[in-house]
């Protein structure tokens, strides 16, 4: 049974709400669950699977891709508010790869149905809109992930990749081990040992058993 903060989240985080009829908000609601995946869950996995649109009310979600050689790659993380496509696949012609979603925190959402929300938007304009928005906002996310890989120096990665986790973390100070830093960037974890040692021998940052202190992000910016 939603809540009625859930109902406030739906509200606000769905642009066309407001406008649905009121059939159209009880098909949803209809479709709706709240769930809670822990640390570490899989929340999704399969492209073959349509699990749903996800609604992020709490906590932090990972999607990656895994490559041929069993790579992972992070491609953007979602926080609370944030709102996931790629869970709801055959909403999308043509994906051709599998995108993984795991729960980085303890992690509360609303899960709307595919069919649901294909029901929803073949009666009402402002679902389809939505929905496009999301799809090409998250493929630019995905996109800007491609020209790092292919374009920018492995430094320059690194050093944009501690300062967003800086951000996220809200503190120079975070606990993450290279292993992480390594799926995260899609790269071998001794490459990333190697740079965090130069980093570190630059006085940018400072190592510790599974953390890392940045000490100068203006070098780290300079890089960037």
């Amino acid at each position: 049974m939603l809540k009625p903060s859930d109902l406030r989240a739906l509200d606000e985080n769905f642009p066309f709400w407001q406008s649905l009829s009121d059939t159209e908000k009880t098909t949803m609601l209809q479709g709706t669950i709240k769930f809670t995946h822990k640390k570490g869950d899989i929340v999704h996995e399969d492209r073959n699977t349509c699990t749903g649109l996800l609604l992020v009310t709490s906590g932090q979600l990972r999607v990656y891709i895994i490559s041929e050689t069993g790579k992972e790659i992070t491609l953007y993380r979602l926080f609370e508010r944030d709102v996931c496509v790629l869970s709801a696949s055959c909403l999308i012609r043509n994906i051709t790869f599998d995108v993984h979603v795991v729960a980085e925190k303890e992690t509360t959402m609303l899960r709307v149905a595919t069919d649901t929300y294909k029901n929803v938007g073949k009666t009402h304009s402002g679902v389809l809109d939505f929905t496009n928005e999301l799809v090409s906002s998250r493929f630019s996310d995905v996109m800007w992930v491609v020209e790092q890989i292919v374009f920018m120096s492995f430094d320059k990665r690194l050093a944009m990749h501690l300062l967003e986790l800086s951000s996220i973390n809200e503190s120079d100070k975070f606990a993450i081990t290279h292993d992480q830093i390594a799926r995260d960037l899609g790269t071998a974890r001794e490459v990333v040992t190697r740079m965090l040692s130069r980093f570190s021998e630059e006085h940018m940052v400072s190592l510790s058993r599974g953390g890392i202190t940045i000490t100068d992000r203006n070098a780290l910016y300079d890089l960037t």
